[in-house]
């Protein structure tokens, strides 16, 4: 994402002493879809920092219970990537 914002501004930068209403509509378009995926971003980054935390919390909260949760699902797929390899004659 850092790296398309600096492709971006690079853009942005290199294109603004080009004259032309097509290119200052373009660069202003590109400039509210920067300022649109940023703000985007940080609340994406928001809710994941969130939804971390609330797992950490109720992993220290009930930790056998998280375990245990964690063996099953792992199990569920060690059994399914199992059947699988079998039908496919392996």
């Amino acid at each position: 994402m850092a790296r398309l914002t600096q492709d971006a501004h690079a853009l942005i930068t290199a294109t603004a002493d080009v004259a032309g209403e097509k290119v200052g509509a373009a660069r202003k378009r590109l400039a509210a879809a920067l300022n649109g995926g940023r703000t985007i971003f940080g609340r994406v980054k928001e809710r994941a920092v969130g939804g971390a935390k609330a797992t950490d919390d109720a992993v220290h909260e009930h930790p056998y219970q998280a375990f245990g949760i964690a063996f099953g699902v792992l199990a569920l797929i060690g059994y399914l990537v199992a059947r699988r390899w079998s039908r496919n004659g392996h």
